[in-house]
């Protein structure tokens, strides 16, 4: 029985260690910038939260909230990020998928 409840206990640790943080729901004060071409307005994401998909032709990302914004490579949330903290920008390839705050 111990070893049985060892096992779901690790099994738990792990899957907590493996969700990204970009799921959380809780909303962020401030504003995330994302220029994509000359030839497109800067799109601004008030108090964003939780996945936000980024425009396809994405290219610079500026955080201008209070917490760390994560920059993934899948429209989900779901894949490996680069954290952008507050006050900091970031290059991102285009298509890169979504932010997180």
């Amino acid at each position: 029985m111990h070893r049985n409840a060892r096992l779901l206990l690790t099994a738990a640790a792990v899957l907590a260690t493996a969700l990204p943080a970009g799921t959380a729901t809780a909303a962020t004060s401030g504003r995330v910038l994302v220029f994509s071409t000359e030839a497109e307005p800067v799109q601004t994401y008030e108090a964003p939260s939780g996945c936000t998909k980024a425009p396809p032709t994405a290219h610079v990302l500026i955080n201008e909230t209070d917490g760390p914004v994560r920059v993934h490579g899948d429209p989900f949330c779901l894949s490996p990020s680069l954290v952008v903290p507050p006050g900091h920008g970031a290059h991102v390839p285009p298509g890169t998928g979504s932010f997180s705050a």
